[in-house]
């Protein structure tokens, strides 16, 4: 008897708005190899620690108008990388659906829980309003999770329990959202093409 053969798990998207032009490449079931460049190297930092932490492979090649500042490609960046995780992942059957991670850098300790449910919401607390970390205001690294989510169409809870250091709080941020989605999108052996949902659907 043969085995049915599972879809592939990717997705390759582009955009060009008046502000960026960004291409990205997404495969759920990779070896966590990445090939990122936005120009931004704490962005690029932070898409590959997802990219290897969740075992996705994830090409990203962005630009934008980044003479008015980082805003306009961290946001879009993100709208890609979660509308190109949405497109991979397809009809959400036969998954673990909820993932969470509690993960550790040296002082810093933070906390992310995912739900892919298909009703977008994003709860995050990063500790980093009014700071940099490195080349990217601390705002945008909560900015980057809350559309990733949104555009991803997850309810993405992630909070700095403890840290000092920006640099850290942000990438065991990343880690940590690396390793939830991980665990969601797991292909669950107990529920072969089944919908994680009393409803019998994650439509919204």
């Amino acid at each position: 008897m043969t085995t049915p053969e599972v879809p592939a798990r990717t997705a390759s998207l582009q955009r060009a708005t008046a502000e960026t032009s960004i291409s990205i490449t997404v495969n759920l079931d990779g070896q966590g190899h990445y090939d990122v460049d936005t120009g931004n190297g704490f962005l690029d930092h932070m898409v590959s620690q997802i990219a290897r932490h969740g075992l996705f492979d994830i090409e990203v090649n962005a630009q934008g108008d980044t003479h008015v500042g980082w805003h306009h490609l961290v946001e879009d960046t993100a709208i890609m990388l979660g509308r190109a995780f949405a497109q991979a992942l397809g009809e959400p059957r036969g998954i673990r659906r909820m993932g969470h991670a509690i993960v550790p850098l040296d002082e810093t300790l933070v906390m992310v829980a995912v739900d892919w449910s298909g009703r977008p919401y994003a709860s995050v607390d990063t500790t980093l309003d009014d700071t940099m970390v490195e080349t990217l205001s601390g705002d945008l690294v909560a900015h980057f999770l809350e559309s990733f989510a949104i555009e991803a169409r997850i309810n993405l809870h992630a909070r700095v329990l403890a840290g000092v250091s920006p640099h850290h709080k942000a990438e065991a941020l990343c880690k940590a959202l690396a390793r939830a989605l991980r665990d969601a999108v797991e292909p669950d052996p107990r529920a072969v093409g089944q919908v994680p949902s009393t409803k019998g659907t994650l439509d919204g």
